[in-house]
């Protein structure tokens, strides 16, 4: 039996000793009764996960419950948990993840188990286990689902990836709670007043829940799926819309039911959805979307159920004392004449209780035998419907095989058709990312030139202020020189001032020395003479006098001396400050140009190493664009893809240009590092040629024969490694400057030659000689028609001569066609052809209309050689016939070529004709009546045959048994041979219808042919007339549809 596991115990969790009341409120609240669980039991259990702050003994108690031994009770647990995920503690969500598989076991046990009950609680299951791994993957929306619209913004995040999951988890989310109700209404669908009884109550109660889910879902999927529309195209979000409008009507429907049922009239108040979905693609109608709001009003408190008497469930906790009431009263009761025992007030009430309940019961029966009268007369209607849908069923079995097998041809062509939108899309965004990324390379090559030329502004303005640095340093040199040279002056000057005032100054001594003696003179004088002292007084009074002024003059001298020092020290000291201040100056603007040199250094080599990233990026993105060219040679969806060899032609010689074009943006680029532009636009242009080249060189080769399509994918191999290889030497520094280019040229050489091999060879008739050739080719059939009529005329006449009877008759109806219906055909092909050349002209001339459309000119010239030839060889033929020297086998086969060459004159006049044109229905006309009249002579011409043969009667006369039985073996052994010789033959015909495809291939057009082709074979070539004299490439039609085992193939019409 399934059965919960056993709950772990945490260190705060419920312990054995955790309160009775909650164990109480869960069994009341979970039970076997048939009624909706009551409120206050579901409250008091989510009041205590708030109070523990999580599910732990709501999941200790709820090991112990028997959910497999009773539906209800597995359905109360559902509702219950239900409540508890939503209104619980945040921490509810990560308990029950730990049950989630005791969930799931609960669900499919009853899933599997033919129950009502049953089948509910399994719907009711899964939507539970969808909403804990919803929550849990997106925690920014909590259990009650009740967010912001910028808490939605914020989990939905601009990543239109995640947007567009988040929508869809949604979508999924929104179906189980949808799913949960459709189940439950269609259980109680019988009769709507069941909302009143317990039972239906009973499985309405959990809808309550469902539709405040619903309602946030709502709203959150709207708001979502406008922010996608404004994202993304409405061709993408066309599912997304088209499972929201189912989920609205089912919604709308959910919402109107609920609101008509009286049991939800009083618990909740229902929203109104509008009567139409948003519609998402016009933005302004989010403005018009009103977010529904559920409303739960308040219930009055109900009152406390009283307790039961004695505690069944649950006894007291160990170690508690028992309290014991009074012995006395315990043992003779209460004394006489005291009020009623508590326990009488509740057995009266009890009584009275059940009273009610047996009436209720009474009302419950009448109403569920109302109910099963009604039920029968469902069931009596509901089997006539059944035996009548059970006839529409086998009907409908039969359109469904109908339709099944159309479907099924409707989704080959629709996978068809999106395999080939991927390619076309995916083809689409290569070349757009190809794109971006030669944007995003050349707006980095031009910030690159943009800061190399800020680089050479700054680095002119650094020289300017480097000159204007010296100007001031020679400047300072030369104000420098200018001082010295006032000091050396000044020097020189103070100098000889000093030594004209020493000269003056030894003058003076001597002077005074020179008076001293004379003064001694004169005292000795004086003393010899008396009469002239008051002359030497006076005399030496005024040498006193001169003597202070001489040593004043001396003082002042010696003053200004010591000035003219002091002056020269302060020069002195004020031109070495200006020296180390020029000299500090000129340190800092050296440092600076050092710095600057160093910082255009740093940026010269950042512009180089960021000029080669980017042609290593570019040489990366080529190697994956002619990696993924190789890849698609190996790639089985390219079969279907053809190409011309005119156009690999052109690829190849533009490929080789972009060779050359590569090595001179090499040259540069090793000339200029700084400079990778031009490398890089011929890289770009080089890988995207060689890639087209290789692939176009594929396409080719699946029209091409063995042994040239062999050697042109071998080429386009090779050509796609030597590719990769210069890619390779582009992305390695060192191996860079020895790049060779001609690497790729000799492989791309090869293409361009065996292209030109693969050319059709009727190209090689000059443009301006298609007019002539048409009116030649038409005339030599008109000759050969007449002549075959002449031809026609002398063996008919013959004919009357040399037959008679059934021979006669014969000759006359094969003969007597072909001389009127070819010559009609060729005569209105020949005016539909003049009607097309007047009316397509114009202003050119006949000849330039031809070589204008030289390929139809081609087909028109080889059908018009096919219905001569055919002519000719049926009057061949006939002739034989006529002169009993031909077979009639050789007459049916020369009608069925003249048929085809009919069928193909026809497809080549229509390709130009106008649709409406009279001529064109005369050829059509004429070709319907060469047909018939092929038909007509392959018919009689078998008759003929077989009346004349049944002329030949078997002699059987004188045979005896063993006789017969030896003709048997031996015919027996004849038949083995010619059937043998007829498998032979049949090979031998399919051999040569090969090697005539093959030699036809090696004149015509691949990718003509594989414009026109109606087959899908990889390798079938376009068929080209021949000159007259030999057989046209047109095989002639079967009366049968040929066997390819074998070795017949059909032959194919090509319209020119």
């Amino acid at each position: 039996m399934c059965t919960l596991h056993g709950v772990p115990q945490r260190p705060g969790g419920p312990q054995p000793g955790a309160p009775v009341s909650a164990a109480i409120s869960i069994s009341k609240a979970i039970n076997t009764q048939e009624a909706p669980v009551k409120e206050k039991h579901a409250r008091r259990i989510i009041l205590g996960t708030h109070h523990e702050k999580g599910a732990f003994t709501f999941w200790s108690y709820a090991i112990g419950l028997p959910l497999p031994s009773s539906s209800i009770l597995s359905w109360k647990f559902c509702h219950v948990l239900h409540k508890v995920l939503r209104d619980g503690h945040p921490n509810v969500l990560h308990d029950c993840q730990r049950y989630r598989s005791n969930i799931r076991e609960i669900g499919d046990l009853w899933g599997h188990l033919h129950d009502r009950y049953g089948q509910l609680v399994n719907v009711y299951t899964k939507l539970l286990l969808t909403k804990i791994s919803f929550h849990l993957k997106h925690p920014q929306f909590p259990a009650g689902l009740e967010v912001t619209d910028e808490v939605l913004e914020k989990a939905a995040g601009t990543d239109v990836n995640n947007i567009f999951q988040l929508t869809v988890e949604m979508f999924d989310y929104m179906d189980c709670e949808l799913k949960l109700s459709e189940s439950v209404f269609r259980q109680l669908n019988t009769a709507i007043a069941v909302s009143q009884m317990s039972s239906g109550q009973c499985r309405l109660a959990p809808l309550i829940q469902v539709i405040q889910d619903c309602s946030h879902l709502y709203h959150y999927t709207v708001k979502l799926l406008f922010k996608l529309h404004s994202c993304l195209p409405a061709d993408t979000l066309q599912g997304h819309r088209d499972r929201f409008h189912e989920q609205f009507h089912s919604l709308r429907n959910f919402f109107r039911r609920a609101s008509d049922m009286l049991y939800f009239k009083r618990l909740i108040q229902i929203p109104r959805l509008p009567e139409g979905p948003p519609n998402f693609l016009r933005a302004s109608a989010l403005a018009e979307h009103i977010k529904p709001v559920v409303v739960i009003p308040e219930e009055a408190p109900e009152d406390e159920e009283p307790e039961n008497l004695i505690e069944i469930s649950t006894g007291p906790p160990a170690g508690e004392p028992v309290v014991v009431a009074d012995l006395f009263d315990q043992t003779f009761g209460p004394p006489n004449g005291s009020v009623k025992d508590d326990r009488d007030l509740q057995i009266e009430s009890l009584k009275r209780e059940v009273e009610m309940l047996r009436s209720e019961l009474e009302k419950i029966k009448l109403e569920a035998q109302r109910y099963i009268a009604q039920l029968k007369s469902q069931v009596n209607a509901l089997e006539g419907e059944l035996e009548e849908q059970r006839k529409q069923k086998q009907k409908a079995l039969v359109d469904n095989e109908q339709l099944r097998h159309e479907l099924a041809q409707l989704r080959a062509a629709q996978l068809e058709g999106e395999r080939s939108q991927g390619l076309r899309e995916e083809a689409e965004r290569k070349a757009s990312a190809t794109e971006a990324r030669y944007n995003k390379l050349k707006e980095k090559h031009s910030e690159l030139v943009h800061v190399h030329a800020e680089l050479l502004r700054k680095n002119a303005d650094t020289a300017k202020q480097l000159t204007v640095t010296q100007q001031s340093q020679e400047e300072v040199a030369r104000v420098k020189e200018q001082l010295a040279f006032q000091v050396e002056q000044v020097k020189r000057e103070s100098e000889l001032k000093l030594e004209e005032q020493s000269d003056q100054l030894e003058k003076l001594k001597r002077e005074l020395e020179a008076k001293a003696g004379e003064l001694a003179r004169a005292q000795e004088a004086l003393s010899h003479t008396e009469q002239s002292k008051s002359e030497l007084s006076s005399r030496l009074d005024t040498l006193s006098a001169e003597k202070d002024a001489l040593s004043g003059a001396v003082r002042q001298r010696e003053a200004d001396l010591l000035a003219a020092q002091s002056l020269v020290r302060e020069t002195e000291a004020a031109l070495s400050r200006e020296q180390q201040r020029s000299s500090q100056e000129q340190g800092e603007l050296q440092g600076q140009l050092a710095e600057r040199e160093s910082q255009e250094q740093g940026l010269r080599q950042r512009l180089l190493d960021e000029q080669f990233a980017v042609l290593r990026g570019a040489a990366a993105e080529a190697a994956g664009i002619l990696q993924d060219a190789v890849s698609k040679l190996d790639d089985p969806l390219h079969l279907r893809c053809t190409s011309s060899p005119d156009y690999l032609v052109s690829r190849a010689q533009e490929a080789l240009d972009a060779v050359s074009t590569l090595e001179e943006g090499h040259a540069q680029y090793l000339t200029s590092l700084a400079d990778a532009s031009a490398l890089v636009a011929a890289l770009t242009r080089f890988s995207h040629l060689a890639a087209d080249t290789i692939i176009n060189g594929g396409a080719t080769s699946h029209l091409a024969p063995t042994d040239p399509a062999d050697r042109l994918i071998d080429t386009c191999r090779e050509c796609g490694a030597r590719a990769l290889e210069l890619m390779g030497q582009l992305q390695d520094q060192q191996a860079l400057r020895h790049m060779q280019a001609s690497l790729v040229r000799t492989p791309l050489q090869g293409i361009l030659q065996l292209g030109q091999e693969l050319k059709p060879k009727s190209l090689d008739v000059r443009q301006e000689e298609l007019g002539a050739m048409v009116d030649k080719e038409m005339a030599a059939t008109s000759a050969a028609i007449e002549d075959a009529v002449r031809r026609i005329e002398d063996m008919m006449n013959q004919a009357r001569h040399a037959s008679s009877g059934l021979k006669l008759e014969g000759h006359q109806s094969l003969l007597s066609w072909s001389r009127q219906a070819i010559r009609l055909l060729v005569t209105t092909s020949t005016s539909l052809q003049k009607e097309i050349v007047e009316s397509g002209r114009g202003a050119a001339t006949q000849q330039e209309f031809y070589a204008k459309n030289s390929r139809w000119t081609e087909g028109l010239i080889s059908a018009s050689k096919a219905v001569g030839w055919g002519a000719t060889q049926l009057v061949e033929a006939a002739d034989k016939v006529v002169l009993h020297t031909g077979k009639y086998e050789e007459l049916i086969v020369c009608s069925h070529e003249i048929a085809a060459s009919t069928a193909q004159l026809v497809a080549a006049s229509k390709v130009k004709a106008n649709k409406h044109s009279p001529h064109l229905s005369r050829l059509q006309e004429c070709s319907r009546t060469v047909n018939e009249r092929a038909a007509n002579v392959v018919a009689s011409t078998k008759s003929g045959q077989e009346q004349i043969e049944d002329r030949d009667t078997m002699d059987f006369s004188g045979l005896s048994l063993i006789k017969l039985k030896k003709q048997e073996m031996e015919t027996q052994v004849r038949v083995l041979e010619l059937e043998k010789t007829l498998e032979a033959e049949r090979m031998r015909l399919g051999e040569l219808r090969k090697q005539h495809y093959v030699l036809a291939g090696a004149s015509g057009s691949p990718g003509e042919e594989a414009a026109i082709r109606p087959s899908t074979a990889p390798r079938s070539v376009t068929t080209k007339k021949p000159p007259l004299a030999q057989k046209p490439s047109v095989a002639p039609r079967q009366d049968h549809q040929l066997d390819k085992k074998d070795g017949i193939y059909p032959a194919q019409l090509v319209n020119y």
